[in-house]
């Protein structure tokens, strides 16, 4: 972490090179769908559906359901009909605990 009056050497980190880890990040979502968005809610406090917003925040022009489709890599209704299970009482306590820790300036 760096205090506010230090830069954060993240902001030098040459935009291919941050587009690559990106690209990396979600083809390695889209292949492991056993990690449900409900569970990296509750662990990390974001998921793929946070990733499809923050390409919007980005300058992504298309609306909210063509950027869950491009991180899901198919319609979002698809991919819950056919790799999203139920969420259970304590995933969603966890997704709650998880997401007030998060920094509301990054959200």
């Amino acid at each position: 972490m760096t205090d506010e009056n230090t830069p954060d050497p993240l902001e030098s980190l040459d935009d291919e090179v941050a587009a690559a880890a990106f690209r990396r990040l979600v083809k390695h979502l889209r292949h492991r769908h056993d990690a449900q968005n409900i569970e990296l809610m509750g662990l990390a406090g974001f998921c793929r559906n946070c990733l499809a917003d923050w390409i919007r925040d980005g300058g992504f022009e298309g609306d909210k359901v063509e950027a869950r489709a491009l991180i899901h890599g198919m319609p979002q209704d698809e991919w819950k009909a056919t790799r999203q299970k139920p969420a259970t009482e304590a995933q969603l306590e966890a997704m709650k605990a998880s997401v007030a820790k998060n920094d509301p300036e990054l959200h």
